[in-house]
């Protein structure tokens, strides 16, 4: 399991930084915890883009910018994937496929392009198998039940 990529969506890392959800934020944490000592995590400059405009614009105690800032300077470790035309086109595969949203197939085509074995996001069904990258929901699953 250590060798496991996970992709991490928008909602971990806002969840992490959301002191108004605290029963998620621990959740959050824990996963965040998890694939920081794994170095397993992997994410996209989507990603980022969407935490920082959520964390500034959109909760109800707002980050400071310079704060949101730091969070995803930080997160630029990961080497991101740059969304780019081969992105976009297995995007819209997945989107025809699968009927998901546009940004949630640049998300999923984005994991697989970064090996990942597991999605962590509660936006699609956990459990899910796509095509090799397993949805898995990380305010249901914990990081043990997946070791195990």
């Amino acid at each position: 399991m250590s060798e496991a990529r996970f992709f991490v969506d928008t909602n971990l890392f806002v969840y992490f930084r959301d002191a108004t959800e605290v029963v998620k934020q621990k959740q959050a944490a824990e996963w965040m915890t998890y694939v920081s000592r794994q170095r397993s995590g992997r994410t996209s400059v989507q990603v980022l883009n969407e935490f920082y405009v959520t964390v500034t614009q959109k909760l109800k105690i707002k980050l400071p910018r310079e704060e949101a800032w730091k969070d995803v300077s930080s997160l630029m470790r990961w080497n991101p994937v740059s969304i780019d035309t081969a992105i976009m086109h297995q995007g819209r595969a997945i989107q025809l496929r699968y009927e998901f949203s546009w940004w949630d197939s640049l998300i999923v085509a984005s994991a697989m392009k970064a090996r990942c074995e597991y999605l962590l996001t509660e936006d699609l069904s956990d459990g899910q198998d796509l095509d090799g990258v397993r949805v898995v929901n990380p305010f249901t699953v914990r990081p043990d039940d997946l070791i195990r």
